[in-house]
């Protein structure tokens, strides 16, 4: 039986040195190199590791014109499809009404076995987009997944962090799984004839219309979370170096730390 697999990307900021206009409390994406979200291209990564003769990967992307790059970029790695989600009423939304305009896209899209997502985005780290998607198309998620195990019987098995070490999990599709790639993943480059052969690949953009659904859910009305001020965390002055030996490096952080009223 051949399985139908989706995988959620998301374009994000090279650097985390950006500007952010005062005004519309936005970042300011001029002149910005961008990338495929590390969490998202091992959640690719995981899917293409798992995908067999005759099954088929469709990467989903919303962003504005310029994130087809990053479509690209998952068709060239192993990705069949792509799909862009452009939509002046998509702008400005949050992480729950991005889980309704994904959600309204993929029942677009039709029958689907496992979606594939980043546990967080590199940029904002919300972590919410993933478990909001599965409640709203009411089913299953599993988060923080460092390994696909296996998919087998229409169960898929995967190794999944936990604060206490790691636990192997078991669930039938469809399901949501949502990724954290391991310290040892090294994000894949594809070589020069996957890049040219992609762009043959089938790639649509879809509108709110196309993929229906209540647009008061999407954008801003459909919104949870409103931003108030979005600035950059000021720089971490630099910390004091002890160098004495180690028995006068202990009593001087004890006395630091007592002038400091921290113990």
């Amino acid at each position: 039986m051949s399985i139908k697999i989706v995988v959620l990307v998301k374009q994000v900021p090279e650097s985390n040195d950006l500007k952010i206009d005062p005004k519309t409390n936005r970042v300011l994406k001029e002149g910005v190199s961008t990338m495929i979200s590390p969490f998202d291209q091992f959640a690719l990564e995981e899917a293409i590791k798992i995908k067999k003769e005759g099954d088929e990967i469709t990467a989903i992307s919303m962003g504005d014109l310029e994130t087809k790059s990053t479509l690209m970029r998952c068709l060239a790695l192993g990705a069949d499809k792509g799909i862009l989600l452009n939509d002046e009423e998509f702008k400005e939304s949050d992480t729950f009404a991005t889980a309704n305009i994904l959600a309204s896209s993929i029942k677009k899209i039709g029958d689907y076995d496992i979606i594939f997502c980043g546990n967080s985005s590199f940029d904002t780290g919300l972590g919410q987009v993933g478990p909001e998607l599965a409640a709203i198309l009411d089913i299953p998620h599993i988060t923080y997944v460092e390994n696909v195990e296996k998919l087998e019987n229409s169960k898929l098995f995967v190794k999944a962090q936990t604060d206490e070490g790691y636990n192997i999990i078991e669930s039938s599709i469809p399901l949501v799984v949502a990724t954290i790639p391991p310290s040892s993943f090294q994000p894949r480059i594809p070589p020069l004839p996957k890049i040219i052969a992609a762009q043959k690949k089938p790639f649509e953009i879809l509108k709110a219309d196309d993929i229906k659904g209540d647009k008061n859910k999407y954008g801003s009305s459909g919104s949870l979370i409103k931003i108030l001020k979005l600035y950059k965390l000021p720089k971490r002055e630099q910390g004091i170096v002890i160098t004495d030996a180690p028995n006068i490096a202990v009593e001087t952080l004890m006395e630091l730390l007592t002038k400091d009223k921290v113990i």
